[in-house]
């Protein structure tokens, strides 16, 4: 009987967790799908509205809607892509990680790839917030008519409140992001169940063969709709890339259970509703709410949205630490707002240039209308990488034959791929926005990987083998006087002597008693397990080489590290330790290995990262630096 009570507490407990991390799931992994139905099917119908709206059209339009969110989100996203991890991590990044381990003579089409991934990642960073908020506002004009002149400025004020909290931490309220999303679509599942009686012919929308009829008889003005119906589902690529948050057992648990039904519910609804009055079609989504819960509504919309562009925002600011970790971006500044979730962190540049873009948006498309012309072709974008990714991934980790993973994945892929097509209908009306917005990211991120890599192997050039250097330093018969305590220098290179180090030879004539040459190395795992932190290689007496190892998801802290290190065996003490670090000034060179312009361009990215004592935790008292001129 004991044995009996141990277990079922257990059990329970177990369930709780999972429970509690699917709720929290709906506000962060499914806030930006969820506020999909404002204006998804209004989109749709506006392209077959000129001679009014028929029986078939609306049908049609529903069973595309339905099919959609089955087939890209539940089978792909759901049940296929959430079992394609990295140790754990979802998203384009992680993706790039695990495969470029493998890539062989694919690196390069795989990094292009993973960057253009990750940079419409961020254009979808932009334009969410800005659509999604202004669709919720927008419906202010149904219940308070006067408020139509302060659609805009409402939105402003909105928007720029909430990039000025992110400095503070989102712990707090992150606390109601899962039951007010929860509430939000419980509120959308009633609000179709109320009108789906109004025409239950609706419930024809779930045979396919009405999407495809729609498609093969419309023709141009088909795919025209097919890139409205696809805001059915944007959000689904945060689904994969917020993964390594909460699991995917609870993702998958809220998708099922909670998500799925009640968004086909509200297709359903507002479908049904346009069907019996077709007046309805300006705003099916609010208009199927009666006049006193119009308000509510509206606030509640606005919250969910919010709580949607906290969730892209937050992945923005994970996909930023990602990319800097694993070389793609140069180290910026990032504070961590939670003492216990290491995941909760700011980037103030990013943040500003977030808010910048957003606002601009809000100003230059004024309405959720024109904004939604510009949004979708940024998501299909980073759709089709994901499934060319995940085509590579399976026959990597699971030794699928080509021929498998070729007839499992060109069917999504051909999908994916006339979705993208009938978004680039929109380039000319808004959709250049989010193609701009990536082409900038991923020049930035690829002028980065470049030119750090040319710079590497300059200097290579002028570089002095460590061993042979430190033998020298032994065997010298005017040894540099030495002086108590422990110097670290910081290199990329464990081969060759830090130019710090060379540098206070030169100028200051003294040599620690103890050296040790420090290498920070990115793992291409979210986290790298405390056994394999440290490789420590005795040089000499005085010199050793020390590796530290992070996972591309941890906080680079050089100084606890080294604290764990000392506990472990290697004898210095902090407080008498100083830490060398090699400062470059960039000088452009029209004959170098990149363009003028990128040169100049790598030389403004270099001079705007983080200082190195701060990125990496360095006692700041303990830090000295040493500078040279390189030309690049």
């Amino acid at each position: 009987m004991p044995h009996t009570h141990s277990t079922l507490p257990a059990e329970g407990k177990d369930f709780r967790r999972l429970l509690g991390l699917a709720i929290g799931s709906v506000g962060v992994v499914y806030g930006d799908i969820g506020t999909s139905p404002l204006y998804a099917f209004r989109e749709a119908l506006k392209p077959v509205a000129h001679d009014g709206i028929t029986r078939v059209e609306i049908i049609g339009i529903i069973s595309l809607m339905i099919w959609a969110l089955t087939i890209i989100v539940t089978l792909k996203y759901v049940l296929f892509l959430l079992r394609a991890d990295n140790d754990g991590e979802g998203g384009t990044l992680s993706l790039l990680a695990l495969l470029m381990k493998h890539a062989g003579r694919h690196s390069t089409v795989l990094m292009f790839l993973g960057l253009i991934g990750a940079a419409l990642f961020l254009g979808d960073a932009m334009i969410t917030p800005a659509l999604s908020v202004l669709s919720a506002v927008e419906g202010l004009k149904l219940a308070v008519p006067q408020s139509a002149d302060y659609i805009v400025l409402i939105s402003v004020g909105i928007l720029f409140g909430l990039f000025t909290v992110q400095s503070r931490g989102t712990g707090v309220v992150a606390k109601f992001f899962g039951p007010i999303t929860v509430l939000w679509f419980v509120a959308m599942a009633l609000g179709g169940l109320l009108h789906i009686s109004d025409d239950l012919g609706i419930f024809a929308a779930f045979n396919p063969w009405h999407a495809v009829t729609f498609l093969w008889r419309e023709q141009f003005l088909g795919i025209v709709v097919l890139g409205a119906v696809f805001l059915t589902v944007t959000g689904a690529e945060a689904l994969y890339a917020d993964l390594g948050h909460f699991g995917r057992q609870p993702i998958q648990l809220a998708w099922f259970v909670l998500v799925f039904p009640a968004l086909v519910l509200n297709y359903l609804g507002q479908g049904a509703l346009v069907l019996k009055h077709p007046e309805t079609a300006s705003d099916p989504f609010f208009l199927m709410f009666p006049e006193w819960a119009l308000l509510p509504m509206v606030i509640l919309a606005t919250a969910a949205t919010i709580i949607a562009s906290q969730a892209v925002i937050t992945g923005a600011f994970s996909l930023v630490r990602q990319a800097i970790h694993l070389g793609f971006l140069p180290r910026m500044q990032i504070l961590f707002t939670s003492e216990t979730h290491t995941g909760q962190i700011y980037l103030p540049s990013v943040n500003a240039l977030l808010l910048i873009g957003v606002l601009g948006l809000v100003l230059l498309f004024e309405s959720s209308e024109a904004l939604a012309t510009a949004y979708g072709i940024s998501v299909t974008g980073a759709m089709v990488v994901t499934t060319i990714m995940a085509f590579e991934f399976v026959r990597i980790r699971w030794n699928w034959s080509r021929l498998v993973a070729t007839v499992v994945l060109l069917p999504l892929l051909s999908l994916e791929l006339v979705f993208l097509g009938a978004n680039m209908f929109k380039i000319h009306d808004g959709g250049y926005v989010p193609v701009l917005f990536a082409a900038g990211f991923t020049v930035v991120m690829w002028t980065w990987r470049r030119g750090t890599a040319i710079l590497f192997a300059k200097t290579r050039h002028t570089d002095v083998p460590l061993q042979p250097f430190v033998t020298s330093l032994e065997k010298s018969e005017h040894p540099p006087v030495a002086v108590a305590g422990t110097a670290v220098f910081l290199t990329s290179d464990p081969e060759t002597a830090p130019a710090a180090l060379l540098h206070n030879l030169k100028h200051n004539h003294v040599l620690h008693e103890r050296n040790i040459i420090l290498t920070i190395k990115t793992v291409s795992r979210p986290r790298a397990g405390e056994a394999e932190r440290f490789v420590v290689e005795p040089i000499s007496d005085r010199f050793s080489r020390v590796e530290i190892r992070f996972g591309f998801m941890e906080t680079q802290n050089v100084s606890k590290a080294l604290a764990s290190l000392r506990r472990g065996g290697l004898k210095f003490d902090i407080m008498s330790t100083s830490f060398y670090l090699g400062r470059r000034k960039l000088v452009p060179d029209a004959k170098s290995g990149m363009p003028y312009w990128q040169d100049r361009l790598y030389i403004a990215l270099a001079n705007t990262a983080a200082d190195p004592s701060d990125y990496f935790r360095l006692p700041a008292n303990r830090v000295v630096e040493l500078g040279a001129h390189v030309i690049i």
